[in-house]
């Protein structure tokens, strides 16, 4: 197989959702871009699917300390601080960005921006458009997009990044929607490749979200932190089949939803009086397992939310794609509750990155639920959507100012990827097949509740699976195999570090746990996961 077409840049940004058009707006202003999408921009990852929104400090009583505060608790204090001062401070004027460029959000009757409130804080700050935040926000951005220079590559998938003769990332080589290769060069890469929790069974994400950006950067030879934090939202639809885990939003809870199990208790009273139904992600995911496992969820698995109590004009204003959704189920959320469960939504860790976005490999950066660091052991609601404007301009802003590039591409590695992907021709097991067994793997013995004991075997199958010879019928099935490469990658990735990580912390909770710690004063930091090294950092703490 050989390279027919070659796309030069000052930057490559590989990823169309929030983070990476953000970034290519960004980068626009120092040189060429070329925007590279997996699928149609806007159509696909997981900015355009999000609902419930973004988190910014707008209101007086509230503040950037406030919101600091809410983000380290909220995320057990594994969070980088200084990602997270960049990330309250600055979400006000990337909201303002948005605004200024034609972003419609709901508003008061004093043409106030609204904000709603999310679990976890303790101010309303969440500002919303109904609860299709993300397509707005998705919307806007491809408009502004479009008064730039950028190149736009859409249903061109990148399978590896590309390195210069001194081991600096210079770009990418990719297969465009036929099958056939294309190198990406440029002085800087971003990666904004957003999430990875289609390793689970039942997930959130869209089609797009199998963790390739892991698994390049963790081939390329970066340094990933904390990839055992996967946050399992806590309401994701039980029913039909075919829409298990589908995103019921933070924002039905809200504006006022309850939880109640199979006896019609309200039961979040025995897991957080205080917060109920407005805990953290984490808690009430486990909560409702919890209900399930004792056997007082329903005959599906799940437990009810409820918004009956709320007037109908509410719901229909406020929550219209939920209503629609549900209502194409058979269920009319106005008067009977929906019925839910913890799903895979979001993965914490990632890449590690400094404030200004530079992974530990020269060359590359690194924006979006791809980069670790920001939200620590677990997510407050309406922080990615602010992660991915704050974040996504610096690391367009960042690679925009990178020098030209000096060195040549290393031959050597591009020869090898068209290696493995003409070893594809001659495998003779079905990808599908291997997703499969992957997913219902990470599912069974990596999901809420771990031990070491499950991580362990599981990692023996993900082993055994990643090394099966994956076959490719002809070049259109070329993206297949390396999805479900990338897909086995970021499986291991995610069990490795759990089993590296002897507490409980945040959305990590090992049943075997070793070490008894309050998030404040765990010795522990990071994990961290490289070609080189992997580990778990130790910190003094003060006594």
């Amino acid at each position: 197989m050989l390279v027919d077409e070659i796309v030069d840049a000052h930057v490559l940004v590989i990823g169309s959702g929030g983070a990476g058009v953000r970034a290519a707006i960004e980068a626009s202003r120092n040189g060429d871009v070329a925007l590279v999408s997996k699928t149609i921009a806007g159509k696909g990852g997981c900015t355009t699917m999000a609902e419930g929104g973004f988190n910014a400090v707008m209101r007086d009583g509230d503040s950037i300390e406030a919101h600091r505060e809410d983000t380290m608790k909220g995320g057990a204090y594994l969070n980088d601080p200084a990602l997270v001062d960049a990330l309250v401070r600055e979400a006000p004027a990337r909201m303002a960005d948005l605004i200024r460029w034609g972003a419609v959000f709901d508003v008061t009757d004093d043409r106030q921006v609204a904000q709603r409130p999310f679990g976890g804080q303790r101010f309303p700050r969440t500002c919303y458009a109904g609860d299709r935040t993300g397509h707005e926000i998705i919307m806007t951005l491809l408009d502004r997009l479009d008064a730039t220079d950028t190149q736009l590559y859409q249903e061109v998938s990148v399978v590896d990044l590309a390195k210069d003769e001194s081991g600096a990332v210079a770009g990418a080589i990719a297969l465009d929607r036929d099958g056939n290769p294309v190198l990406f060069r440029a002085d800087a890469t971003v990666l904004a490749t957003g999430g990875g929790t289609k390793v689970y069974d039942i997930s959130t994400n869209s089609a797009a979200g199998t963790g390739d950006g892991y698994a390049m950067g963790y081939r390329a030879g970066a340094e990933l932190i904390d990839m055992e934090m996967v946050q399992f939202h806590p309401t994701g639809a039980v029913y039909p089949y075919d829409a298990r885990g589908r995103l019921v939003t933070e924002a039905v809870r809200g504006e006022g939803g309850i939880l109640l199990n199979a006896r019609r208790e309200r039961f979040m009273e025995r897991y957080d009086p205080e917060r109920m139904e407005l805990s953290t992600r984490d808690v009430v995911a486990r909560a409702i397992a919890t209900e399930v496992l004792e056997g007082r969820g329903t005959n599906r698995g799940g437990v009810y939310l409820d918004v009956t109590h709320l007037p109908a004009e509410k719901i229909e204003t406020r929550l219209p794609v939920m209503l629609e959704q549900f209502l194409t189920y058979g269920v009319d959320i106005r008067r009977e509750p929906m019925e839910v469960a913890p799903t895979a939504h979001h993965i914490m860790g990632g890449l590690r990155i400094t404030p200004e976005c530079r992974t530990t490999i020269p060359g590359l950066f690194a924006c979006g639920e791809v980069a670790g660091g920001v939200q620590g052991a677990n997510r407050l609601g309406g922080n990615a959507l602010a992660e991915t404007q704050v974040f996504g301009k610096r690391a367009g802003e960042f690679s925009g100012k990178a020098p030209a590039r000096s060195g040549r591409i290393d031959r050597t590695g591009i020869d090898g990827v068209l290696g493995v992907l003409d070893a594809y021709f001659e495998g003779s097991v079905s990808p599908a097949t291997v997703r499969r067994d992957l997913k219902l793997t990470m599912w069974s013995k990596a999901g809420i509740f771990r031990n070491a004991a499950d991580l362990t075997a599981a990692l023996a199958q993900i082993r055994r699976l990643a090394d099966q010879p994956l076959r490719a019928a002809s070049t259109a099935n070329l993206l297949e195999c390396c999805t479900v490469r990338n897909m086995c990658t970021t499986a291991s990735l995610i069990v490795r570090c759990a089993l590296l990580r002897p507490e409980n912390r945040g959305a990590h909770v090992r049943r075997d746990a070793t070490v008894i710690t309050e998030p404040a004063k765990s010795p522990f930091g990071h994990t961290y996961i490289s070609l080189a090294r992997e580990g778990i950092e130790r910190r003094e703490v003060a006594a």
